[in-house]
């Protein structure tokens, strides 16, 4: 199940209503009746319980979708992939790998042993540039 504290504005995440499930945008989220305001595809905006949400995994393919591309001259020989997105970047790594993925801005450098979820990378570049990452 996704954590509530590991959710935040501008967080992408799979609404499922109906058995019908759309990615979204959080809006809102409140911890008090732990329920989250998403905006799907749609427009429509809904309040969900979080048994009606889901991480998206990351993946390479998500981040091409965000917009990152690969720098072959920094990839590949045992050195993982490189995908840049401006200042921003994440050195992926092959499975077995300690770390596994490398998150870089400017001078500050992120080492994460495990695989992470769309919503928490938005949440480290978030914290390492103060932007949101969409």
């Amino acid at each position: 199940m996704i954590n509530l504290h590991h959710l935040k504005s501008g967080d992408t995440v799979i609404t499922s209503y109906g058995g019908v499930e759309r990615e979204g945008t959080i809006l809102e989220v409140d911890h008090e009746e732990k329920k989250v305001l998403v905006s799907t595809e749609n427009e429509n905006e809904f309040w969900y319980d979080l048994d009606n949400l889901k991480s998206i995994p990351l993946t390479p393919e998500t981040l091409l979708r965000l917009q990152f591309h690969v720098e072959d001259a920094q990839s590949g020989n045992g050195k993982g992939t490189l995908y840049v997105r401006g200042p921003f970047s994440v050195r992926w790594y092959p499975d077995g790998h300690d770390p596994l993925l490398v998150l870089h801005f400017r001078d500050e450098f992120r080492q994460l042993k495990h695989p992470i979820t769309l919503n928490e990378l938005q949440n480290h570049y978030h914290g390492m540039t103060n932007y949101h990452l969409e």
